[in-house]
């Protein structure tokens, strides 16, 4: 049974539990798995947050707005939001995947957390899956700004020292774990020796991007200088 920590981090509650349990259980756990769910999960979270973005930018056109849905529904994305939620200690995985850590995969728990919006679409609707997307990307909505996001965090990050005669960062390497298949890849981004922030992605390009949208997060939000 599902804990209902997890219930009320999701604010919502399920007429079909057994929606909820497939959603949370990987294929390595056995059938029925979260993939078809993914699946469709992908469509939904996709529909509802480019439904915000026309409303929220009608200045913008389609392949802008395309870049900007793609900035915001990502790998990364989806997996901070899944660790929000503390969906990694709810998933059911197999005693291998659980082993290598696979509850704390991007992979892993970006994928959960599409099948956890099917789950709820399937469960109660459009408007409740609306509901709950709306809710999870209300504060990224809020804080996105068109003309940087629209550039990768990297090259923000790397602007932003420049604009202010900064060192630039260093990437470096932390830990790269899982099958040949299905890797995770750990980077620090290094700034000068006085910030050290740390991504995860499916490749050492998304790593760094993360690692660099971490420290920009933090430079942006503190005093300014």
């Amino acid at each position: 049974m599902v804990c209902d920590s997890l219930l009320r981090s999701i604010d919502y509650r399920f007429s079909d539990s057994k929606l909820l349990s497939q959603a949370l259980t990987h294929r390595s756990y056995g059938q029925p798995n979260n993939e078809r769910l993914e699946f469709l999960g992908d469509s939904v979270v996709n529909h509802v947050v480019a439904l915000s973005l026309f409303e929220r930018f009608p200045g913008l056109n389609e392949g802008e707005l395309s870049r900007l849905r793609a900035h915001l529904v990502c790998q990364g994305t989806l997996f901070e939001l899944a660790q929000e939620v503390g969906l990694g200690d709810h998933l059911l995985l197999g005693e291998g995947e659980r082993k290598s850590g696979g509850h704390r995969r991007p992979s892993i728990l970006s994928d959960a957390f599409e099948a956890l919006i099917a789950a709820i679409f399937l469960d109660g609707g459009y408007a409740a899956a609306k509901t709950f997307v709306d809710q999870m990307f209300a504060t990224r909505l809020d804080r996105l700004d068109p003309e940087s996001s629209l550039k990768d965090p990297k090259t923000r990050l790397q602007e932003w020292l420049q604009a202010r005669k900064r060192p630039l960062p260093k990437y470096e390497m932390v830990d790269v774990q899982g099958e040949a298949h299905a890797q995770a890849f750990q980077v620090d981004c290094v700034i000068n020796s006085n910030l050290k922030t740390r991504g995860s992605g499916t490749s050492r390009r998304n790593a760094e991007q993360a690692s660099a949208a971490a420290a920009l997060d933090i430079l942006e939000s503190g005093p300014a200088k």
